[in-house]
């Protein structure tokens, strides 16, 4: 009987420590939605550390690099979102959930048009329907990414 208690104390602190993580990410992404993370504050430290780097490159290259890493992040950002939504809802499943990858997805999708909505109260920032579309795309390649290799693992066990 005594096991059955351990089991539910590791349970709940495992679900606490889940619920934890995510949250803390999802205030991390609101953080970088911010005045702070706009690309007139985030340009002023990267442009000088690409000039150094590469010398000769015209202004149009700094601007597309900048672009191109502000738009990763995006993508970055999400992915793990939906990873710690996925991880937070299988609750310890040993084999893949579909349902739990759906909801993941849909609910990184969610959190990333609220994020925009966010962003439009912020007088230094945009919403991008091309960004929530970014950002969709990197919850959905994380969950791709997860099931590819999830079911690689569960065909080598069998």
């Amino acid at each position: 009987m005594e096991r059955g208690w351990k089991f539910l104390a590791d349970l709940k602190k495992t679900v606490f420590l889940d619920w934890g993580i995510l949250l803390a990410w999802m205030g991390v992404i609101f953080f970088m939605s911010t005045d702070t993370f706009s690309a007139a504050n985030t340009s002023r430290f990267l442009f000088p550390a690409l000039k150094f780097l590469f010398p000769l490159w015209a202004p149009s290259h700094f601007r597309l690099v900048h672009v191109m890493i502000r738009k990763t992040g995006h993508f970055t950002e999400y992915a793990v979102l939906a990873l710690l939504w996925y991880r937070t809802l299988q609750i310890r499943e040993r084999s893949w959930s579909y349902k739990a990858a759906l909801l993941a997805v849909s609910l990184s999708v969610l959190y990333a048009m609220t994020d925009e909505f966010h962003q439009s109260f912020v007088p230094s920032r945009t919403a991008s329907y091309v960004d929530v579309g970014i950002d969709s795309a990197g919850a959905l390649f994380s969950m791709i990414t997860l099931w590819m290799g999830t079911s690689k693992r569960l065909s080598k066990s069998h």
